[in-house]
């Protein structure tokens, strides 16, 4: 049985609802096709590209031009429905299209041969970590130029072409070396269903001579992809659904918790079905914020061991059996592989996969079936919730600013949580605005994106844009430290460019916090930047956009105050300047784990 893409059981784009907001419905063209011929001008294979963009669900294109891609961005250009976007490095045209796949649920992006591949070869890293399906294309040599034994610009200097392609191997799931005219049609419509079906980053590499030449293979409208579903083995199924409500179902205060996985396995509705049969105290994971809808009944929070949300850390760890729905553990995610976790006492569900205890494992088990099996089997068990509503105390206040004192960042994130709504976004730079941002109640479809796995800082900036241009009715409020922005700062002109309406708060305190909580020492001090004045040169009087920088909370007031109301429709970039030392509990306790973790000693040989 086959199914278009458009009606996969995909999520809804941007939403803290019953769905993930990073994995948007990828579109095609529905119903029926009609086998239409195109002018030959049309019949190229750069136009081809284009086409197969659209039906996906792409609408803009983030790009870096360079000689070996000019004519196919020619021909991006060309297409009606899509928007090439030129950004100011490949870098970020990478993070760009990371940011645009995590609301549309699949990006692009197109560089030019090694120079610009290898560039944005560490974006397309971090989005394969975060399982994104990501097309990245880029202008190849002329198709004479294979088997010559020629030395070509833009290269190390030898007659090998294949060193980019070496490179990315490792960090796509499929690449395609186009540089022939009689099988391009399949490699491009391989890669692009591969992205999709493994939502994986993927590779195409197009001769530049190619692009603008008709061929037979494009006459015709391209049909609609169609992939073939990916289905759980029912027995396998059975076997793990009896099984697991075996295990919780004698469980006296089991509990829930989603991962980051939920996207990737599209199980967002399947796991709120769950937790609402089930009666289950639901938590998430650092990395799976946003997945999970906050305003659910049982929600009690985020589980990320020492540092997790207030309450929630007690009620996982004193439970006897917990279902753990995506999870990644790594060295960040367990605090310094500190977790107070026991193997015995938890179900382990991945995409395809489900181990029980310390067995036994069923495979071929897909997570959204088995988590809607399993909850038709639960007997209703709220006594985890229970437990946690009787130990919880609401949150205290931040201490009362004096007149013109300084500004403390918990003070900043508490105006921030009031600017959220159905209408917003929050992407969170890697450092301490990972734990201010965690503490965000997100209301009901505020979106919310973070690369946990990854942490490659400066990623914040690339991906607002790319988000913001994936979803223009929201306003992301990009929450960035001084470090990570001096990395990518530039392409804050492409977002003026584009009549982005983001609110950028840079929070500046003089270094890079998270670096000194875990090991500090000079380099981790910068040179401070007049981050307003530079944002202003770059502006230029050319789009909308608004600074203002802040010292105290009277400030901080007036700031939000014009970015939501006279300047509501403009980029505000409010510079927060904040104390060196002033951090979240949570980074101290946190970088002091990670930092026992990274300095153990070698073992005994």
């Amino acid at each position: 049985m086959d199914t278009n893409i458009g009606s996969l059981d995909s999520c809804k784009p941007t939403s803290n609802d019953v769905c993930c907001p990073a994995n948007g419905t990828v579109s095609t063209i529905q119903g029926s096709v009609s086998p239409t011929i195109i002018n030959s001008s049309e019949a190229t294979l750069g136009r081809h590209l284009a086409r197969r963009l659209v039906q996906v669900g792409i609408s803009d294109v983030f790009s870096v031009p360079g000689d070996f891609n000019l004519t196919l961005l020619d021909h991006l250009i060309a297409e009606p429905g899509l928007n090439l976007i030129g950004c100011c490095n490949e870098l970020n045209a990478g993070y760009a299209a990371d940011g645009y796949a995590r609301s549309r649920g699949v990006g692009a992006c197109v560089v030019t041969f090694t120079v610009g591949g290898l560039s944005v070869l560490n974006a397309i890293a971090g989005a394969y970590s975060e399982n994104l399906p990501l097309i990245c294309i880029v202008g190849g040599p002329n198709s004479n130029d294979y088997g010559t034994n020629r030395i070509l610009h833009h290269t190390i200097g030898l007659p090998d072409f294949s060193q980019e392609l070496r490179c990315f191997q490792t960090v796509t799931c499929y690449q395609a070396v186009v540089n022939n005219l009689e099988d391009a049609h399949e490699m491009i419509d391989t890669a692009i269903s591969t992205a999709l079906k493994e939502s994986k980053p993927v590779y195409i590499s197009i001769s530049c001579n190619l692009p603008a030449i008709p061929h037979p293979t494009f006459a015709r409208e391209p049909v609609p992809f169609s992939l073939s579903p990916k289905l759980s083995n029912k027995i396998g199924l059975e076997a793990a659904v009896e099984a697991a409500a075996e295990f919780l179902n004698k469980a006296v205060k089991p509990v829930l918790v989603g991962g980051p996985k939920l996207r990737v396995a599209k199980a967002c509705e399947a796991f709120v079905e769950l937790a609402d049969a089930s009666g289950y105290a639901v938590a998430v994971m650092p990395s799976g914020k946003g997945l999970v809808p906050e305003h659910h009944p049982h929600f009690i929070g985020t589980y990320w061991g020492a540092v997790s949300t207030a309450f929630c850390a007690e009620i996982v760890e004193s439970a006897d059996a917990y279902l753990f729905a995506g999870p990644i553990y790594n060295d960040y995610s367990s605090v310094g592989y500190s977790l107070l976790l026991k193997k015995e006492k938890a179900i382990i569900v991945q995409p395809d996969r489900v181990v029980i205890g310390n067995g036994p494992a069923f495979g071929c088990v897909l997570m959204k079936d088995f988590l809607r099996e399993l909850a038709k089997r639960l007997k209703q068990n709220n006594t985890a919730y229970e437990n946690y509503h009787r130990i919880f105390v609401p949150e205290g206040q931040p201490l009362k600013a004096a007149p013109k004192e300084p500004l403390r960042v918990n003070v900043l994130f508490q105006h921030i949580q009031k600017m959220l709504s159905s209408d917003s976004a929050v992407i969170a730079e890697t450092g301490d605005s990972w734990f201010n941002c965690q503490k965000l109640k997100l209301p009901p479809g505020c979106g919310y994106e973070f690369q946990m796995q990854y942490g490659s800082i400066g990623w914040s900036v690339g991906a607002t844009l790319g988000y913001a241009q994936a979803v223009p009715e929201k306003r992301v409020i990009a929450c960035i430290g001084d470090g990570s922005f001096q990395v990518t700062a530039q392409d804050v002109s492409t977002m003026l460019r584009c009549g982005q309406k983001t609110v950028i708060f840079l929070i500046n305190n003089g270094g890079y916090t998270i670096e000194v909580e875990i090991h500090d020492g000079p380099y981790n001090v910068i040179k401070n930047w007049n981050y307003t004045a530079l944002v202003d040169a770059i502006h230029n009087g050319e789009g909308k956009c608004w600074t203002a920088k802040v010292f105290c909370e009277e400030e901080l007031i007036e700031a939000i105050e014009t970015a939501t109301g006279a300047k509501k429709d403009c980029l505000c970039f409010i510079e927060v300047i904040v104390h060196k030392d002033d951090t979240s509990k949570e980074l101290l306790e946190w970088g002091s784990r990670v930092s026992a973790a990274n300095s153990r000693p070698p073992n005994p040989q």
